[in-house]
């Protein structure tokens, strides 16, 4: 009998419970994932031609049902090839896991040691970046450059980074306090609403945070403006202060905590 009545309550109650808070939780994943890569314009796009079909089907509109119905597949592949970058980024946010995380797993990087070096970089007006992975390989990335593998400092970034090193114009790769590689060149933006003042290292910034959830800083040659890109988004004008803060929070840096991953 407690059996029947334990079955009762679990189908009356837990299990639509149980349903709802899944497919909220879905949803609200999937909504970070379309914000993060942009691909909320694919949505809207899908939505609009939804609502015309509807509209078409309760006003009978049989002429704009016919093009629908005759160009609807082409339509949604067309749609598929126009967003594929888009998609492929949606599918590598889901690759990534860590669905029941709110927020970035944590990792100790001696941020100490950039931010000191960015600030003279800064300050100089010399023109870098900075790339700190996270969860997806940056095999492909390091190929391009030159493997270094030492320990981080300060003075080591700055020598990279000086007019005149043969590695200034690529990328630096620093994953678990040492840097991994350097002279590394990135996938450029894709985005055409890129500011037209940014240069190449703003779009090959970009254009590593919209293929990775890797995290690059930036700094301006012209103007030593500091930058930071994540998650397809570009932060430019950032106060040193702001950068650190904002480092802080994506990596959630802490002391007790040590997480390694493949690059």
């Amino acid at each position: 009998m407690d059996w029947l009545v334990i079955l009762t309550i679990f189908n009356d109650y837990i299990k639509p419970f149980l349903d709802i808070f899944i497919l909220t939780f879905i949803i609200y994943k999937g909504y970070q994932i379309l914000v993060q890569t942009k691909a909320i314009q694919l949505i809207k796009g899908a939505l609009t031609l939804i609502l015309i079909y509807f509209f078409a089907f309760f006003l009978k509109l049989k002429t704009l049902l016919w093009i629908l119905e005759l160009f609807g597949p082409g339509i949604v592949i067309g749609i598929a090839i126009i967003f594929q970058p888009e998609l492929r980024k949606i599918f590598t946010r889901l690759g990534q896991g860590n669905w029941f995380s709110f927020r970035s797993d944590s990792e100790l990087h001696h941020f100490e040691s950039v931010l000191n070096s960015i600030e003279i970089l800064s300050d100089h007006r010399q023109g870098s970046l900075i790339v700190l992975p996270r969860k997806v390989g940056l095999k492909n990335i390091l190929e391009t450059g030159t493997k270094i593998d030492a320990e981080l400092s300060s003075s080591l970034i700055l020598t990279i980074f000086s007019e005149d090193a043969p590695l200034h114009d690529g990328a630096v790769i620093i994953k678990g306090g040492r840097i991994i590689a350097a002279g590394c060149f990135l996938p450029l933006s894709e985005q055409i609403d890129i500011r037209k003042s940014f240069g190449t290292r703003h779009r090959a910034a970009l254009g590593l945070a919209e293929e990775t959830d890797a995290v690059i800083i930036i700094v301006s040659e012209e103007t030593g403006a500091i930058s930071l890109a994540y998650d397809a988004n570009l932060f430019y004008n950032l106060s040193l202060a702001e950068l650190s803060k904002n480092l802080e929070k994506i990596f959630e840096y802490t002391d007790e905590e040590e997480q390694v991953f493949e690059i």
